[in-house]
């Protein structure tokens, strides 16, 4: 019933071991299965056990609220060693079922349904008010620049895709196309300096497959290269594209 320090000492002033230490009478006594008894108003980690009256009780009982339950239980029987804790670990592995599954049964009220709250002034001052306009609202004309360069345009035109009031696109594409039409399948615009300059004139329209001959596999790095490079890259890339073009056979066949 010793406590280990307590233990060891009496065992050294009773044998003198003085080869012995501390740490081996405790792993003896574990070994053994030597038990030191429950210290006293200590039940953490214990399971407590209960009369057949007290779990008579708890199972005609076991669908009430776990601290109303708990409350009850230690009224009824003085049990100040139980905790609501503790009869909750009972009633699971008793598999005593409450009835109560947590979730909302399909077509039930909430219990706020049709109540007033009353006002709370902290919450209200994060709540909208009517006409306000939230911090992250962009409208028509807002521009931003992408990540690759490019700049964005919110336009005053619904967004076919979400239907929202207003459409960001790229600001080059929509001042071309408001120039000279909407751009044809397979084309697409390429910027013939910087790509902050939206201005029409800095873009051409030029054919998808000629992108990979400007900065693809061809290390030419239009993109990069000196403005008075750019003309004779784009000329050679163009002149390669067609060829290549040329060099497709047909997939149209000849009549026999």
């Amino acid at each position: 019933m010793l406590v280990i320090g307590d233990y060891y000492r009496a065992f050294q002033a009773e044998f003198g071991r003085l080869d012995v230490l501390q740490i081996h009478l405790h792993g003896l006594r574990k070994r053994l299965g030597w038990k030191v008894g429950p210290t006293k108003g200590r039940t953490k980690g214990r399971r407590l056990k209960y009369t057949e009256a007290e779990i008579a009780w708890l199972r005609d009982n076991s669908t009430m609220e776990i601290n109303a339950w708990c409350t009850a239980f230690r009224k009824q029987f003085g049990r100040d060693d139980t905790t609501a804790a503790k009869l909750h670990s009972l009633r699971k592995r008793e598999g005593w079922k409450t009835g109560r599954t947590g979730q909302f049964d399909k077509g039930a009220a909430p219990w706020s349904k049709g109540k007033k709250l009353p006002f709370n002034a902290n919450s209200a001052k994060t709540q909208f008010k009517k006409g306000q306009i939230p911090h992250t609202y962009r409208g028509a004309g807002h521009e931003r620049v992408d990540r690759h360069g490019y700049v964005w345009v919110v336009i005053d035109q619904p967004n076919p895709w979400t239907g929202a009031s207003t459409w960001s696109v790229h600001k080059h594409r929509y001042l071309w196309e408001q120039a000279n039409g909407p751009v044809p399948e397979g084309m697409v615009l390429k910027c013939l300096g910087d790509k902050l300059n939206t201005d029409p004139s800095n873009w051409e329209l030029v054919p998808i497959g000629l992108l990979p001959r400007l900065n693809g596999k061809s290390n030419r790095n239009y993109d990069r290269a000196p403005a008075e490079l750019k003309p004779t890259i784009m000329a050679v890339a163009k002149l390669e594209h067609a060829v290549a073009a040329r060099r497709k056979p047909s997939t149209e066949r000849t009549p026999t």
